[in-house]
């Protein structure tokens, strides 16, 4: 099982929902948070099991929500690019690819 690395964008995307989630009804957002959590185990144990988006990237839908795992295998990680509501604009995480490594570890 691989180390999950968060892209600080994709970190600040999560919380963010988390956040809104919460504020919509109590523990709907700790509800969003476990099954986000409950989807990167499943990353870590098969990684190659996803959807491929664009080479090298893969997706995992999050159940129950409507959002999506934006991620890369890496040597050493999994490499998280965005936490992205399916509604929101297709790719516009691809802006993030070079801008910077993904720092945060889970």
């Amino acid at each position: 099982m691989s180390a999950v690395c968060f892209d600080p964008d994709a970190r600040a995307e999560f919380l963010a929902a988390i956040g809104y989630y919460e504020g919509c009804q109590p523990e709907l957002g700790r509800r969003f948070r476990l099954a986000v959590e409950a989807e990167l185990i499943r990353i870590r144990e098969m990684p190659f099991g996803f959807r491929v988006l664009h080479a090298p990237f893969r997706r995992c839908l999050v159940r129950k929500f409507p959002y999506a795992i934006i991620f890369s295998i890496e040597p050493e990680s999994i490499r998280i690019i965005a936490v992205a509501h399916t509604k929101r604009k297709p790719g516009y995480w691809h802006g993030r690819l070079n801008g910077h490594k993904a720092t945060i570890r889970t």
